[in-house]
């Protein structure tokens, strides 16, 4: 237990105020006239707690008991003490001043509430001039055997009759309490929602589980018939790629040790390139070939259906044998003599001239591909006068190449600055001896035949066109982006002839292109 004694200045005019601090406590005698002050607004409280509706006597002389104190404070003992005694030690000295008896008489109570009735065996001696002390033993020993529970209701009593701000002091408590209970009362009603929808989660969540479990099922079953499906594309491309290798090798090798001399891992990596460059566009044309014979199929059909129901028409509308024909300009005719009448057609000639002769050549399908190396390209080409033309505008440049009669294949590279051109390679089936390349220029693809053509009769023309070789198309002409990258190709000889590389500028009408081109045969 701790006492701490507190005194003014001797000399000071305070010097007769005395302050004991026992148990965080603070008991200070006042003097005369201080305590004449205090008996003033000290028999306020009194007054007003006849008229305090938190009052904690029961109501017409009934006896406070736990049930009445709760009822009107809104606490229930324990806790409104704990009140009192938090309310005494925060507010002493500075919102109520007590009386010197009526803090004597609450740190008696609070002893009571803490340690029982006062035993002076258990207490250490006090001084004979402790008068504080002697006080504070003399008060709580006026308790007597007071019981815990009516110690700290006299406590409550005797501090709401000192302080009139004891009671909104409670009531803001109370009002805390409620919202506290409220808020629990919610966090239960809220805890409950959330375990129900945590339950209808749960459900909702073994439903999808179960739903995933199938959707994985039907997708892993997807999977492995995916994954069969594209083995067996894999190993029918491995076939196919196999086969076109075999045919492509040797110039594939020739073209990549031309390019890269001194570097056989770039020969491979440029061999790779070529090789499945080369089957994507077999495989394009194979779709395209599919594709029209699906669509020739079709046609074939609905021309059948066309011929059918024609015929049916036609024994319809037939007369029968006892009938008489219709006559047409005085000639009677029937269906079957019609449909068995026809003209005769001529056989076309087989054998043209400066052409191939029985059935039409097989013409293999070109190989592309382009390679990024556009700057080295050029400065290589540059080397060469020959191999760098310009195209004017609105010009098409024809490079005419014939076959070499030690060759079997011919390779193609071009490039140019700053814009794109037209490009394609056709084929001229003629028994050409010069061997030389050739440069052709003229204003559009079709200018010569629109001069050639002009003056001259249907009958004229078509003994020109007789006369004229042969031309099968092995690219078609299209923009090519070759400013950007070297593009290059290769095409089987498919016999005799000479190889047309058309430079198309027709559709720009300002802009000349120079363009940079090599052209080689392999065995």
């Amino acid at each position: 237990m701790a006492t701490e004694v507190q005194s003014g200045d001797l000399n000071s005019a305070n010097s007769s105020r005395l302050e004991v601090s026992i148990d965080g406590l603070t008991l200070s005698p006042d003097s005369e006239g201080e305590q004449e002050q205090a008996e003033t607004p000290a028999a306020r409280p009194a007054e007003q707690s006849a008229d305090n509706p938190l009052s904690v006597d029961g109501e017409e002389g009934e006896p406070a008991n736990s049930a009445t104190i709760e009822k009107k404070w809104g606490f229930d003992l324990v806790e409104l003490y704990g009140l009192a005694l938090r309310f005494f030690k925060e507010k002493d000295g500075k919102a109520f001043h007590p009386t010197y008896e009526d803090k004597l008489r609450l740190v008696a109570l609070h002893k009571q509430v803490l340690q029982g009735p006062y035993n002076p065996d258990a207490s250490p001696e006090v001084g004979f001039f402790d008068v504080l002390g002697n006080d504070r033993r003399r008060e709580w020993a006026s308790l007597g055997n007071m019981e815990k529970d009516e110690a700290m209701l006299e406590f409550v009593k005797l501090l709401n009759k000192c302080c009139n701000l004891f009671a909104p002091f409670v009531a803001s408590h109370k009002i805390e309490k409620e919202e506290q209970e409220r808020k629990r009362r919610e966090e239960e009603e809220r805890r409950r929602r959330e375990e129900e929808e945590r339950e209808r989660l749960r459900q909702e969540e073994e439903r999808r589980r179960r739903e995933e479990e199938e959707r994985l099922r039907r997708e892993e079953e997807e999977r492995r018939q995916v994954e069969e499906e594209r083995l067996r594309v894999e190993q029918q491309k491995q076939q196919i790629m196999a086969a076109l290798n075999a045919q492509t090798a040797v110039q594939f090798q020739q073209y990549a040790a031309q390019q890269y001399p001194d570097s056989p891992e770039q020969q491979l990596i440029l061999i790779r390139q070529l090789q499945e460059q080369h089957y994507q566009q077999y495989m394009q044309q194979l779709y395209q070939v599919q594709l029209a014979q699906q669509q020739a199929a079709l046609q074939k059909q609905q021309e059948d259906a066309i011929v059918l129901s024609t015929l049916e028409a036609s024994e319809v509308s037939a007369p029968s044998s006892g009938e008489e024909a219709p006559t047409l300009n005085g000639q009677a005719e029937s269906t079957a003599d019609s449909l068995e009448r026809e003209p005769d057609l001529e056989p076309a000639d087989e054998v043209t001239e400066n052409g191939p002769t029985d059935s039409p050549p097989v013409i293999a399908a070109p190989s592309m591909w382009t390679r990024p190396q556009i700057k080295d390209f050029k400065e290589k080409i540059r080397q060469d006068v020959d191999s760098v033309i310009t195209v004017g505008r609105g010009e098409v440049v024809t490079v005419r190449v014939p076959t070499h009669e030690e060759g079997s294949y011919l390779f193609w590279e071009f490039a140019t600055d700053y814009y794109d051109i037209g490009f394609g390679v056709f084929f001229e089936w003629t028994d050409s001896t010069n061997a030389s390349v050739s440069v052709h220029v003229s204003e559009s693809s079709d200018e010569d035949e629109d001069e050639e053509g002009e003056g001259q009769s249907e009958e004229d023309k078509a003994k020109k066109e007789t006369g004229k070789p042969q031309v099968d198309e092995i690219v078609p002409v299209y923009r090519r982006d070759c400013h950007e990258e070297v593009y290059a190709g290769s095409h089987q000889y498919p016999g005799r002839g000479i190889y047309l590389l058309k430079f198309d500028n027709s559709y720009s009408l300002w802009r000349s292109k120079t363009v940079y081109y090599r052209v080689y045969y392999t065995r």
